[in-house]
């Protein structure tokens, strides 16, 4: 007998979802509730039950959680939605599997790393009053319940020191893993999402994540694993089955960043650094400080905190400009000549450098490997570029090919999102002497591997994104322009003057649960079988299926390599284009809009160049926006116009609630007689499932909704105050 309420019942069987994820939700759930393995989960279960959460139910329970680029990453919490030990536990099974499958020669062994998160519940799913054995897990738990289960199947671990919770950032896991020629690789950590998300990424020998076909494999194994059995932790120690990883390990992965100096005199340049209370101090700030930089971590966030306490939304992204906001502070304040931050495992790269009138620019991550291509290539001799090469990805900013073309080096572009395509791309290199049989490199010629979500490699002795070496030189290049009485922002400037600036805008339409699923995909499925003709003002002029068979990609290897490849690439004419493709490990549809402009020559005003990039700004956030909206409404749901300025942390369901019912109810509120005190009241209640900064993440919509909308003087003064945002009435009609 279970405990499954008929409410639940009958909750599931009318989602509106196709019926195999109503049966599916049904049978997880019955199996969590009567299997005596889930004991633990049950009391919580049933508090969701009788408190009529059978939304957040159905979505912990509808699939299993997504076996995705070479792993599961999503919300703790029970469920087979879920990451928890359970499933946690069939990841590693699988591995253990596939390895004991695919190993010949000595028996396979695995280095598994770890990063700072814990699970607090902060989106406050479950009761505070019930047990909860998930409460205070760390991603430390989670890699000790993994080690014991790779001992169980004989399999030999290499684990990060954890009685001295020694971190260990995932580049640094991708080189102990070739350093100490291991079979794979495990890591615990969900990268830059949520704090209350973790995740397992499965690395293969390597030291990179498995392509098609042999993700394909390794997914099998996984979904056709049994019970994970885990030997007693002693017992592993005991046996030699669970080892520290050594401490030589890290001094060479330091000294593999080192090595990737270009100029060793240039070290004048002053740096802030925030790891976001992530694991950075251990590789970029060592590896700048022993340099010979002088670097300065922000006090604030140096000590590792799963929370991500002070920064904003707890998104310790440093593709999100406010994450960085606490740093660029710091920095102005000690006349610093670039601000660096990493995300909490340490792959992940962010910048910003001074602006004129004491301000900082964030940089976006086409930025970035864009100055280190030019950095890179412009301290070359011109006759020792032909055989470098650098390898980006699709969505990443076409300008860096050019600027490698113009130099006289090479570059693959072509590859589908994620870092496992680069290193892929350097293994068939290493192997054959070529890339795709026409594309003939050595590994001497590698220079960069890059794209546009903050991540860059400087080496091919790391087969993953590192901040580590991209940091170095970032600061290198500082330091020597420095020295010239130069910045940064002007080699930029340089950069566009001479092959045209290029504005990129990207959109995350986040779209949670089962009918969130079905949205992403059939949006997708849509814009494939019947292509927008114009987006915008802009006619499309050509459609690129990357998942073509007969187009350069070639032939479908597997379930796997038909997700990777499902991009849709428009091209709107003088090499603008938008770009759709669902996140393979979010639930999220991603867009990218690119437009390019005219070079203006290196003798044209800075003036011009500033126009111009504002102009070209102004198009490219267009497009992406009117793409989006024109997407969403092919699925029958309409965008309210300001919502497109809220957040893309924002889940979709909540955008259309703050525009199209919360706002309007606000401006009744303020019409209504009521105290200032008393509206306060009214929107802190409504706004709590936004987060403690919810405010900031809705301040552009509310901009725009003063701008679109006839409101009353007073009353558009009072939005502005609430959400603390600039006034949009020009200046001369304030007067």
């Amino acid at each position: 007998m279970t405990d499954l309420s008929e409410k639940t019942k009958i909750a599931f069987e009318h989602m509106a979802v196709p019926a195999q994820f109503r049966k599916r939700a049904l049978a997880n759930l019955e199996r969590w509730l009567s299997d005596d393995q889930f004991a633990n989960a049950r009391p919580q279960l049933i508090h969701l039950q009788e408190t009529g959460r059978q939304d957040q139910l159905f979505d912990a329970f509808f699939q299993e959680i997504p076996f995705g680029t070479s792993g599961r990453r999503g919300p703790v919490g029970f469920g087979a939605n879920r990451f928890n030990p359970f499933t946690l536990g069939t990841s590693i099974k699988g591995h253990c599997d596939f390895l004991l499958g695919t190993t010949t020669g000595t028996p396979p062994s695995v280095v598994i790393a770890y990063d700072v998160r814990s699970f607090h519940d902060l989106r406050k799913i479950y009761s505070p009053e019930l047990p909860n054995p998930l409460l205070g897990m760390l991603s430390k738990d989670f890699a000790r319940i993994a080690a014991g289960i790779y001992a169980a199947s004989g399999i030999k671990v290499w684990l990060a020191d954890s009685e001295k919770n020694g971190y260990v950032t995932t580049p640094e896991l991708s080189f102990s893993i070739r350093e100490l020629g291991a079979s794979g690789g495990l890591n615990i950590s969900a990268s830059h999402n949520h704090p209350d998300d973790n995740g397992a990424k499965i690395y293969n020998s390597e030291g990179a994540q498995a392509v098609a076909p042999r993700d394909q494999e390794l997914a099998d194994c996984v979904s056709e694993a049994g019970e994970a059995r885990e030997m007693p932790w002693e017992e592993a120690i005991e046996s030699g089955l669970i080892n520290s990883i050594p401490t030589e390990i890290h001094t060479h992965y330091i000294q593999v960043n080192l090595d990737s100096t270009l100029d060793p005199t240039a070290r004048c340049a002053k740096v802030a650094f925030t790891p976001l209370h992530g694991t950075g101090r251990t590789s970029v700030e060592q590896t700048l400080q022993k340099a010979g930089f002088e670097l300065q971590c922000l006090p604030l966030q140096e000590t590792p905190d799963g929370t991500f306490p002070t920064v904003p939304f707890h998104c310790a992204n440093p593709e999100v400009p406010e994450s960085m906001d606490l740093v660029t502070r710091f920095a102005g304040e000690g006349e610093f000549d670039l601000a660096l931050a990493t995300d909490p495992d340490a792959d992940r790269l962010g910048m910003a450098i001074p602006a004129s009138g004491g301000q900082w620019c964030f940089l976006d991550g086409n930025q970035i490997g864009l100055l280190l291509a030019a950095y890179l290539l412009d301290s070359t001799p011109a006759d020792a570029r032909e055989e470098l090469y650098c390898i980006t990805t699709t969505v990443t900013s076409s300008l860096l090919g050019r600027l490698v073309r113009s130099r006289g080096a090479r570059c693959v572009d072509n590859l589908p999102t994620g870092f496992k395509y680069i290193a892929a791309v350097l293994k068939e290199i290493d192997e054959s002497g070529n890339y795709q049989g026409s594309f003939h490199a050595s590994p001497a010629g590698f220079l960069l591997g890059t794209e546009e979500s903050h991540g860059y490699l400087v080496t091919g002795s790391i087969r993953d994104k590192d901040a580590a070496g991209a940091s170095l030189l970032l600061a290198e290049l500082a330091a020597r322009l420095k020295k010239k009485g130069e910045s940064i922002s002007s080699y930029l400037d340089g950069i566009y003057l001479e092959l045209g600036y290029t504005a990129t805008h990207s959109i995350s339409t986040v779209m949670l649960g089962a009918q969130g699923y079905l949205n992403i995909r059939s949006a997708q499925d849509q814009l494939r079988q019947q292509p927008p003709e114009q987006i915008g003002n802009r006619n499309v002029e050509d459609v690129f299926d990357h998942s073509d068979e007969d187009g350069p990609g070639g032939p479908i290897l597997s379930d796997t390599d038909r997700m990777a490849r499902n991009i849709l690439e428009f091209k709107l004419g003088d090499g603008a284009r938008v770009i759709a493709r669902p996140s393979g490990t979010e639930p999220k549809h991603k867009i990218y809009a690119e437009v390019p402009s005219p070079a203006l020559g290196q003798e044209a005003p800075i003036e011009a160049l500033n126009r111009q990039k504002l102009e070209t700004d102004e198009v490219a956030a267009k497009l992406a926006g009117d793409f989006q909206v024109a997407m969403l409404r092919r699925i029958g749901i309409e965008l309210p116009p300001c919502a497109i300025e809220i957040s893309d942390l924002v889940p979709l369901e909540s955008k259309q609630e703050f525009a199209g019912s919360l706002l309007p109810r606000l401006v009744s509120q303020l019409t209504s007689g009521k105290s200032a005190g008393e509206v306060e009241e009214w929107l802190d209640k409504r706004m709590e499932k936004f987060g403690s900064d919810g405010r900031l993440l809705v301040g552009g919509a509310v901009s725009a909704y003063c701008r679109q909308e006839a409101l009353d003087p007073v009353v558009q003064e009072s939005l502005e105050r609430l959400f603390a945002v600039e006034s949009s009435t020009p200046a001369e009609e304030q007067d």
